[in-house]
């Protein structure tokens, strides 16, 4: 019998898995022997992975994998030196935060590079930064900034980035006049409608599969009393942002990815028939109180996260909420009594021909070392592991694909590997137009007329191209 090698690492995750060694009658006494004395012992300072509860407040209840130390001989410095800096600007802060640098631990342990993080939400910080010559080495942020510095930016294909583990429809929205200038590193998936199943069991509802279905369905709640949806879109500054999102899933499903990138090329101007009929059906549900909570004044007035919660309480306000996927953590912390797959879930929106994501992408205004071992790194197999390990949202990064530690996650994350087609957000992907469109579907679910507000917004999106 030829004996089974395995790294002690691997030997145990195997035990953490098997948490009795007799659930597997298959491997006697002499097999573990010779497994044993075939570990090798591992490098010192080797990836170190424990099992523990999520650090935020309200998570699921199951376990994960949390990223310790960690020289790790996979990672490839390339070239870094002890000591050397990489300046991150980004705009997660807390817990967000605080898992990527879990992530990143590795990375600075095995190459010895000292991490200068800084966190904001000021756009105005980034833009003074580079226009005072004093850019960070890297920002991570939205695709508009990929062409506003497009001249700045060092391409990925300098800087080691391992093009496989992305699929096309990924990077193609970080690719600016054929340089790929962004690395997409987090997407939260927007496609999906929030309910619960415990209230659909007891109510007589089915999760539809397909749009008519869908449809049905909501005609179904209506006529049974039950107000279907929970819209509200306030949101400061940003209001309106949540009714864009809807839009553009039922472009999604009404015409398709190619047609939802066509409006962030241009390709497609946003007073076409087809961004029409979408606002038509969006707002038929948005302004009528039979359909929505308080209808069009609760669509423009009820702050987003409230709109969530609406679904949850007891007796529900709504059946069902379309939110992205940070729902899960607002459910979470303000129903602690709510259990995944039961008190909540989720389903992707009926019919879909693509995914709609909000997407983070990594900027390199450096070409150290130190930031192509950083981009290489996250960008390989133990990159995209290590991020679905930490929890942080879902990743791109193929490898990550079944590794996630919460069932919501590794959900979402294989609606990402099995999607034909996948669309960023129209807003984020036009550099400036995003206001324009939120204040665009606010003005139209209080009653201004729909062709007016879409040829504001065309040429407002035309606009934007024309300063680019």
């Amino acid at each position: 019998m030829v004996p089974l090698k395995l790294e002690a690492t691997e030997l145990v995750e195997l035990l953490k898995m098997n948490k009795a060694i007799m659930v597997l009658p298959f491997i006697t006494l002499a097999s573990l022997l010779m497994v044993s004395a075939c570990i090798t012992t591992p490098p010192q300072n080797a990836l170190i992975i424990e099992e523990e509860h999520f650090l935020a407040a309200k998570q699921p209840e199951v376990s994960t994998l949390s990223i310790k130390a960690a020289k790790q001989p996979e990672i490839d410095c390339m070239g870094a030196q002890p000591g050397d800096e990489i300046y991150m600007l980004y705009q997660w802060s807390g817990q967000e935060e605080q898992r990527l640098l879990e992530i990143l631990q590795p990375l600075s342990d095995a190459c010895g590079i000292m991490l200068v993080p800084e966190s904001t939400r000021d756009q105005n910080m980034l833009d003074t930064r580079v226009s005072e010559g004093n850019p960070p080495d890297v920002a991570f942020w939205n695709a508009a900034q990929l062409v506003q510095f497009e001249d700045l930016l060092i391409p990925m294909t300098d800087l080691g980035a391992h093009a496989d583990n992305y699929r096309d429809f990924f990077k193609d929205p970080g690719i600016v006049n054929g340089n790929w200038l962004g690395l997409p590193v987090k997407v939260d998936v927007k496609s999906i409608i929030w309910y619960s199943p415990d209230v659909f069991r007891i109510k007589g509802y089915e999760v539809p599969s397909t749009w008519d279905e869908m449809t049905a369905l909501v005609e179904q709640m209506a006529s049974n009393g039950d107000v279907p949806w929970s819209m509200g879109f306030e949101s400061d500054d940003a209001t309106g942002w949540a009714g864009t999102d809807f839009i553009q899933d039922i472009l999604l499903v009404m015409q398709g990815p190619d047609f939802v990138n066509g409006l962030i090329s241009e390709a497609v101007p946003y007073n076409h028939p087809g961004v029409a009929d979408a606002y038509a059906i969006y707002g038929a549900w948005a302004k009528d109180a039979r359909y929505t909570v308080d209808g069009a004044n609760g669509t423009v007035s009820t702050n987003f996260v409230d709109a969530i919660y609406r679904v949850f309480e007891d007796p529900p306000a709504a059946m069902m909420v379309k939110q992205s996927g940070f729902a899960s953590g607002e459910i979470e912390t303000k129903f602690d009594d709510l259990a995944y797959g039961t008190g909540y879930d989720f389903f992707p929106v009926p019919g879909l021909q693509g995914i709609q994501g909000g997407v983070d992408w990594m900027m390199a205004f450096s070409d150290s070392p130190a930031v192509h071992s950083l981009v290489a790194y996250l960008s390989s197999d133990l990159g995209g592991i290590n991020w679905a390990r930490a929890g942080f949202d879902n990743t791109p990064n193929l490898a990550g694909t079944g590794k996630y530690t919460r069932e919501d996650l590794n959900k979402r994350g294989d609606m990402l590997a099995m999607t034909t087609g996948f669309t960023p957000d129209i807003g984020d992907n036009i550099l400036g137009f995003g206001p324009a469109e939120f204040d665009g579907i606010t003005d139209f679910i209080k009653g201004e007329e729909l062709q007016v507000v879409l040829n504001r917004l065309a040429a407002a999106q035309a606009n934007a191209f024309n300063q680019e």
